[in-house]
């Protein structure tokens, strides 16, 4: 009988595209549904308690429609509601399925992309504000010091396709200013939100060149390639048609408009 689960993949809204594409590029012959909660994001500023609760929701969604592997590729999802689902939800309701964040992968290979050992995490001031990344890393690498900086308007400019206008350079420039005053001697950047690396060109100019930008698409994608390797349970009830499906939350004429920018690729959604 052919497989033909899907891999899940969730973002509060556009962001999550970033990585999905890196993932569509390895792995491209698997099916893949994206649902982006566009009516109820930015999801940033919510509490922990909103979040893990839009969050299982989606997840719930995705179940429904027959993954059996979601990929939390939203940071801020990933720091607030990932452990609870993994530790909770799962075992009692969902013991054959499996959710995957975003953090742990680039925290496992973050070591390789600094000589310092001083590292700057650029996020929502959810992300942040969870520590989830500080706590990560040094869990992997003691000796790694950690520096964070929320950038709280970088993701209305960059849902508003504002960001890479001369309006959009002085929040830019702030938020890079002020990581880089914690600390002289960061020499890697992480973009530890899936909207980020739509500014990649403009953070080229504002960092030194000696200092590594670290977007999480690649990383992410690569990891998911080792745990498929790695878990054939999984791996064997997985689709291989090549199919993509897209679904929002909020209004899909709107949805389609923003999410090409993000994708790299015309798409057509569909209502949650």
């Amino acid at each position: 009988m052919q497989q033909t689960s899907p891999i899940g993949i969730f973002d509060s809204g556009y962001g999550g595209l970033t990585v999905f594409r890196s993932i569509a590029d390895q792995l491209p012959n698997y099916n893949y549904i994206y649902l982006g909660d566009n009516a109820r994001s930015p999801y940033g500023d919510h509490s922990f308690e909103t979040i893990y609760k839009y969050t299982l929701e989606c997840v719930e969604w995705l179940f429904a429609k027959g993954c059996h592997l979601v990929i939390l590729a939203c940071n801020t999802a990933s720091a607030k509601a990932l452990r609870t689902i993994q530790q909770i939800d799962l075992p009692a309701k969902y013991p054959d399925r499996r959710v995957l964040g975003v953090i742990r992968p680039t925290a496992e290979v973050i070591d390789g992309y600094t000589k310092t050992k001083k590292v700057g995490v650029m996020g929502t001031r959810g992300t942040v504000n969870s520590q989830s990344y500080l706590l990560e890393i040094n869990k992997f690498f003691p000796d790694i010091k950690v520096y964070q900086q929320s950038c709280p308007m970088w993701v209305p400019l960059i849902e508003n396709n504002e960001h890479l206008q001369l309006g959009a350079d002085f929040f830019i420039n702030e938020y890079c200013k002020q990581l880089m005053d914690q600390s002289g001697e960061i020499d890697c950047v992480l973009l530890a939100c899936t909207h980020y690396p739509l500014l990649m060109p403009k953070l080229k100019q504002v960092f030194p060149a000696h200092i590594n930008i670290l977007a999480q698409g690649e990383i992410v994608a690569s990891s998911l390639v080792d745990y498929l390797g790695r878990h054939p349970e999984i791996e064997e009830k997985l689709g291989k048609q090549g199919e993509k499906s897209f679904y929002t939350s909020g209004d899909p004429s709107a949805f389609d408009e923003h999410a090409s920018i993000f994708f790299g690729a015309e798409l057509k959604s569909n209502k949650m």
